[in-house]
């Protein structure tokens, strides 16, 4: 069974498991149910397929659904946007043969270094494939880390958040902030399964992380468009901050992520501490002046 085959099969399995069958609106039969989840033929009902045919989805075959089903089965599992994109992906790439070469190497473009000078007062971080950091202004620096001081393959939030040596202490939500990196990396693993480079990260984390391999095993998919962030800075203390993601035109691999707080809020007057505190150590050179180090996509 290919690879993206399991892939599907194992996400299918995950989801029916996770599904609740008293919001599915299925007449009580009487059974006992042995497992937590849907039973295959419930989902084949609700989706309106035979439970043959989703059965061989379920195990791996190479079927191809046709939009119509694969919406149906999204609503009979009861999928969120991002699980629907990312059964959409699996689906696509069992029909798809894989990408036999690699990927180019992801630069940041001068006038995105431009960007990040423009908002230097707030933070921000322009991510790439996998979550690689492409780039980071001197606030997003002084609030996380100075990525640029660490190897060229260290250089991703994912690996950060879960070997590296200060995230745990630095979030105190840090659980939610790790399990969301596990979900987003899953759901890029939907849309590019070829991707040699993030199996080899995947790989890596599963290795040398339990709370990664752990969580990957749930097969849980997010894609991350906003949302918050608690930290507890060794300088400015306890804040909370607030994140939107930018997706760029033409280039759908490359996302800024820009964080704010409430204007007035104490998360806000630490923010502005912190860029006090840091502006004669880090910002007399312009973040326009670094570049990306190919060797990190190597």
């Amino acid at each position: 069974m290919a690879r993206t085959n399991r892939e599907l099969a194992d996400f299918l399995k995950r989801a029916r498991s996770q599904s609740d069958p008293s919001r599915a609106g299925l007449p009580p039969d009487g059974r006992v149910r042995r497992v937590p989840g849907l039973r295959r033929e419930e989902v084949a009902l609700l989706a309106g397929v035979s439970t043959d045919y989703y059965a061989r989805l379920e195990q791996g075959r190479p079927i191809t659904p046709s939009p119509a089903v694969v919406e149906a089965l999204g609503r009979a599992l009861g999928l969120d946007d991002a699980g629907r994109a990312h059964l959409k992906d699996l689906i696509g790439a069992t029909a798809s043969p894989a990408r036999q070469r690699p990927r180019p190497v992801q630069r940041v473009r001068p006038g995105l270094y431009q960007l990040l000078d423009a908002l230097d007062g707030e933070p921000v971080l322009i991510l790439g494939r996998r979550t690689d950091i492409l780039a980071a202004n001197r606030m997003a620096k002084a609030l996380f880390t100075d990525f640029e001081q660490l190897l060229p393959r260290d250089r991703n939030y994912a690996r950060w958040m879960f070997l590296g040596d200060d995230a745990r202490s630095l979030f105190v939500d840090w659980e939610d902030q790790a399990r969301a990196a596990v979900e987003s990396l899953r759901f890029e693993v939907g849309r590019d399964p070829g991707d040699q480079a993030t199996n080899t990260l995947v790989a890596d984390l599963r290795t040398h992380s339990p709370a990664f391999d752990q969580w990957w095993e749930q097969h849980r998919v997010h894609q991350r468009t906003h949302g918050s962030k608690r930290l507890r800075h060794p300088l400015v203390g306890e804040l909370t901050v607030e994140y939107e993601t930018l997706t760029l035109p033409g280039d759908p691999d490359t996302t800024l992520f820009v964080y704010t707080a409430e204007a007035g809020s104490p998360s806000k007057r630490a923010l502005d501490l912190l860029a006090s505190w840091t502006l004669t150590d880090s910002g007399t050179e312009p973040d326009r002046r670094r570049r990306h180090d190919p060797a990190q996509e190597q």
